[in-house]
Formats: C-alpha cells, sequence, structure tokens
C-alpha cells in the first residue's frame, strides 16, 4: 500500500493500455504467435539477477553456444544470449529454429541491422511467417519502400495478428505512395468490421485525414475515437488535442485536457500542454509522416498485447516501433513497462534514460527509474536522485512522495515521515486524490511511534474515502492494538473485511478485534479463514495460536506458534512466542491466559 500507482496498468484484460490509448481489443492468442515467440524468448521470475557472475566468452562449437545462449535466455540476459545463438547459427546456418530463434532475439533486443538479414532468411524458408514480415514491411516504410511494404502485408494470411497489423500499415503505406485519404482509409475497412477494433479504426482515419489536410474530417474522427472508446484516454486526449491546438481551438483543447486531468488527476503528462496553450505557442503535429503513422499503429497494439500479458510479441512489436520512431516516448514508456513486468529493472531503466530530457514522459521516466534503482538495492542512489528532483521542481510532490515510499519500504520511518511531510506541504488545500499519501504518511508515522500524528492522518484519509479498506483496517486494527475504540473499530474492520473478503491480512484483524473483545470462538473462526488466505504469515499464526489457547485448545495452540517461529518473525515477536511456547499465554498478572 506504499506505492503510488502508476497509470501504465497492468491489468490482463481485453482492453488496450487504459492509460495510453485504447485501441484494438487484440487477441492474445494470435494464430500461435505469442506461443511461438514465447517458446524463444524464455521467461525468467528472477529478472536481471538470475544469471550470477560474469557472461562467458563466445564458444567454438555448436552446442556450446547453443546452450550458452539458451543459458542466458533463462536468466534474461537477452543480448548475450543473442550473441551466443548468432554464433551458433554461423556454424549451422541451415538449421531453420536456430535461424527463428536468434532473429526473434535481435528484433526483441532491438538490433534491426542484425535482425533484418535474418528476417530475410526466414522469409525465403517461410514466406508467410508473419514476425519476419512484418519487420520487413517496417523496414520498407522506414525505408520508403511503400509499395513494397504493403505487398508483403497483405500476402499474409488473414488470421491472429495480422489481421491488425496488415490495415494499419497498408493503410500508411498508401499515404507514403502519395494516394488519397479515401483510398488509405479504405485499407482501414477490415477493422471496423471486427470485433474490438472500431477505435483503431476510427483513430486511424482521424490520423490519416489531419495527414491529408482534411482537417474537418480529421476531427469528426476524433470524435468517433472517443466513442468507440468508451471516452478519453490519455494518447486519445494528446492526438486530438494537438488538432485542436493547431487548428486554433486551444479553448476546445484545454476542455478536452482538462477533462482527462479531472478523471485522473494523478497524471502530469498534459501539464505541458495547457502550458503551451497559456504560452500561445503552435505544436507540431504528433502524426506528420506514414512512418509515423505505422509507429503509432504498432504502439497501440503493443499496448494491447501487453494488457494481455502477451509480453513477448508486445516486446518485438514494440521493438519495430522505436525502429521507426526513435524518440516515440509513449512508446519508450510502455516498453520500460513490459520490461518492468519481466523483472528486467536494469534494462527498464535504460529506456527511462533515453527519454529525452523536454518530453512530457520525463518526469514520470525519472520516478520510475529510481523506484526502479531501490528495487535493484541501489537505494542511496535512488534517493539521492528523488531528492535532487524536488530540489529542482519545488512545486511538484511526486518525488518526495516517491522518496517517502522507498524510506518505508526499507523501515526508515521517521525519514519517510518527514518526506511525506515535504510533499503534503506542496499540494495546498487538500483534495480526495490525496486519501493515499495521508495513509502513507499515517503509516510512516505510527511505526516511528507518533501515534497521535498517525491518527489523524488516518482519520483524514477516511474523510476522503470514508470505504478505503485498508485505511479502516489500519486503524481499526492500530485502535484494537492499543486498547482504544474496541467497538469502533470492530466495525470498521467488519466493513473492511466485507469490502476485501480474501485479504487474509484484513480477515486477521476482524479475528483479533474479537480477541480482545473477548469473543473467542467467533475470534477462532475468522482467525482460521485468515490462515488459509495467509498460511505463511508468522503474525496471523500467532494470533491464531492465542485464539485457540483461550478456548482451551492448548495443544493446537504451541503447535501454531512453533508454525509462526518457523516463519522467521520479526525478533520482538520471535521473544514472545518462545516465552509463549514454553510457558503458554500468561496475562499481566502472572495468571495462565
Amino acid at each position: 500500500m506504499f506505492e503510488t500507482i502508476i497509470n501504465l496498468s497492468r491489468r490482463t484484460a481485453c482492453v488496450a493500455l487504459a492509460a495510453l490509448l485504447p485501441t484494438a481489443c487484440v487477441s492474445g492468442n494470435v494464430g500461435g504467435t505469442d506461443a511461438s515467440v514465447k517458446e524463444l524468448i524464455k521467461v525468467c521470475p528472477k529478472g536481471d539477477d538470475c544469471i550470477p557472475g560474469e557472461p562467458v566468452e563466445q564458444g567454438r562449437s555448436l552446442s556450446g553456444n547453443f546452450l550458452a545462449g539458451r543459458h542466458a535466455q533463462a536468466g534474461r540476459d537477452m543480448s548475450i544470449a543473442a550473441d551466443f545463438m548468432g554464433e551458433a547459427l554461423k556454424k549451422s546456418p541451415d538449421t531453420s529454429d536456430l535461424l527463428r530463434r536468434t532473429f526473434v532475439l535481435m528484433t526483441a533486443e532491438g538490433r534491426m541491422s542484425e535482425a533484418a538479414p535474418l528476417a530475410r532468411r526466414v522469409i525465403e524458408a517461410n514466406d508467410k511467417e508473419p514476425i519476419a514480415a512484418m519487420l520487413l514491411a517496417v523496414d520498407d516504410i522506414k525505408n520508403g519502400r511503400y509499395a513494397e511494404a504493403e505487398k508483403r502485408m497483405t500476402s499474409l494470411p488473414e488470421h491472429g495478428i495480422n489481421m491488425y497489423v496488415t490495415p494499419v500499415v497498408s493503410a500508411w503505406a498508401r499515404i507514403g505512395m502519395g494516394k488519397s485519404a479515401e483510398d488509405a482509409i479504405e485499407a482501414l475497412k477490415g477493422l471496423d468490421e471486427k470485433n474490438g477494433s472500431k477505435a483503431l479504426h476510427d483513430l486511424h482515419s482521424a490520423l490519416i485525414n489531419d495527414v491529408a489536410g482534411n482537417a474537418d474530417a480529421a476531427e469528426k474522427g476524433f470524435m468517433d475515437a472517443v466513442k468507440s472508446q468508451g471516452g478519453v484516454s490519455l494518447r486519445l486526449a494528446q492526438l486530438f488535442g494537438n488538432l485542436l491546438e493547431r487548428r486554433g481551438k486551444t479553448g476546445e483543447a484545454k476542455i478536452l485536457y482538462q477533462t482527462y486531468i479531472a478523471a485522473h488527476p494523478d497524471s502530469r503528462i498534459l501539464a505541458h500542454a495547457l502550458a503551451r496553450i497559456e504560452k500561445k505557442a503552435v505544436p507540431p503535429p504528433e502524426v506528420a509522416t506514414a512512418v509515423d503513422g505505422v509507429a503509432e499503429g504498432l504502439f497501440g497494439i503493443t499496448g494491447s498485447l501487453s494488457q494481455q500479458n502477451a509480453q513477448e510479441t508486445a516486446l518485438v512489436l514494440g521493438r519495430m516501433a522505436l525502429h521507426l520512431k526513435p524518440d516515440f516516448a509513449v512508446m519508450q514508456i510502455l516498453l520500460a513497462d513490459i520490461f518492468e513486468a519481466d523483472g528486467r529493472l536494469k534494462l527498464a531503466n535504460s529506456v527511462y534514460e533515453s527519454i529525452r530530457p523536454d518530453s512530457p514522459f520525463s518526469w514520470t521516466a525519472r520516478l520510475n527509474h529510481a523506484t526502479n534503482l531501490d528495487e535493484m538495492n541501489q537505494t542511496d542512489e535512488a534517493i539521492k536522485r528523488l531528492t535532487a528532483m524536488a530540489a529542482a521542481e519545488p512545486d511538484k510532490e511526486e518525488s518526495l512522495v516517491s522518496l517517502g515510499n522507498i524510506l518505508s519500504r526499507r523501515e526508515r520511518f521517521a525519514e519517510a515521515a518527514k518526506a511525506f511531510d515535504g510533499a503534503v506541504a506542496r499540494i495546498g488545500e487538500p483534495t480526495k486524490k490525496h486519501w493515499l499519501l495521508f495513509y502513507s504518511r499515517g503509516i510512516a508515522r505510527e511505526r516511528s511511534k507518533q501515534w497521535p500524528l498517525a491518527e489523524a492522518d488516518f482519520l483524514k484519509a477516511l474523510e476522503f474515502e470514508p470505504e478505503q479498506p485498508y485505511v479502516l483496517n489500519y486503524l481499526g486494527y492500530s485502535w484494537v492494538d492499543q486498547g482504544m475504540h474496541l467497538d469502533r473499530a470492530k466495525d470498521m474492520i467488519r466493513k473492511a473485511v466485507e469490502l476485501r473478503p480474501t485479504d487474509g491480512f484484513i480477515v486477521d484483524s476482524l479475528g483479533w478485534v474479537l480477541y480482545r473483545l473477548g469473543n473467542y470462538e467467533e475470534a477462532v473462526r475468522e482467525m482460521e479463514r485468515a490462515i488459509e488466505l495467509r498460511p505463511q504469515d508468522p503474525v496471523i499464526n500467532d494470533h491464531l495460536g492465542d485464539t485457540y489457547w483461550k478456548v482451551g485448545r492448548k495443544q493446537e495452540a504451541r503447535f501454531q506458534w512453533r508454525r509462526a517461529l518457523s516463519l522467521k518473525p520479526d525478533p520482538e515477536l520471535l521473544s514472545t512466542i518462545e516465552m509463549k511456547i514454553k510457558k503458554g499465554l500468561v496475562e499481566k498478572d502472572g495468571k495462565d491466559g
């Protein structure tokens, strides 16, 4: 609960990336494409840390290089894996699986100058191979070979991911060839007929009309996109607002931006656009060429795939988008998000570092970069960066919030409370969106033994979110633990359980308040349910032992305490549990509990 929610959500729903651009609802089952790519890009749950030590040198034998490449893949060191597979391929150039494996690795690493020749060899063996054909089509677009790109894509079977990529590439290829907007939009027709892809159709119809100079038609297309995707996403707000600003409709653009900000108050991305309007500056088009249009289409499809956890194919398409448009900041943010989801934090940070400082996404990238540094146990460097950001931007509170979150995770609660103090001082009049800041500061204050101040923060958070289950639980549990307001605490925790019935910690809190009120039989039922939900938590096991003791189940109580002991509790709790195992539950007056 210390973590600030980042807009680039990782929910695997069949919708496009919610904070950026809902486009086609591209199926995660893309005709076997992602399954086959996934086989070639193995997943390691430990991310950056899977392979200790230095990479081995490339060997002389086919088997040695192949096995070393697979070992590097298992550790998510894809650059080294690509090197070894490339060496293996030199020794066995006609092995089709090795060829395709090496091609996909090179593409996933963004090594397009090496991937493109391999793609041509893959196509020679199988001219219907979609990923290889897509890369070659993208390379054609980048180099002005628009007719070749359309021909290449339209020759692919109309299923799987091809159903979404082919219309977009074909439409923009026609623009590149100098054909009319009507002719280009005709290539998008298939999208309009497919379930879930109308937003992709409407968006690119608008962009094509904009590039062709049909401003009225473009504006109507953007309005259609708003309807088909069910609202205004960040990326749509950027693209539509950009057109409105260039048309001199700055009042309408301002309303569009403010509408998005009202629905997403934590987002600062559009602050740049609002500042631009105040300065009466006119922005350049976000999408001005066929290259930009294809990159935009690949971004939308990548976001949709990522949302469905088809991360391997999403990574490959994302690399293609950046091959076309290297400074495509919104795509860089999405690519880094894919790396973070895979635990490859070092690589994610390299992407964040490549985002231009003047980009609207730079601030978000720097915040995420610091958070990743802490996750990589480079906490001092993370703190240094966030402190510098806070000093450089005295009107922004996010860097101090991130700093407080990091210090809390490191159990430096007194320092965390001070960081949150600084954040609160910057927000002005607090509003509903600030409940999490007060909750986080309340935790830091409670853990640093500043209870009266902590209690005030929890109550403030509840003013903004009266039914926030985590705040209800934390405050209710704290009251119970101190023997305060027990009846009110019980009501609050019961409400929290209603809202989060499968959260073992919250259920434990209810059991504990019942225990403190003397309702031991009912407490046992709730504690047993909490253990089912969180069997590995030492505190819940300890609590269940206490409740068993109170109802006379002393043998089970000692078993539960021993179980808690095996789960490595905090030192203070450990000594308490050891005493209970030895002497049983003893009340403060020295009597058997």
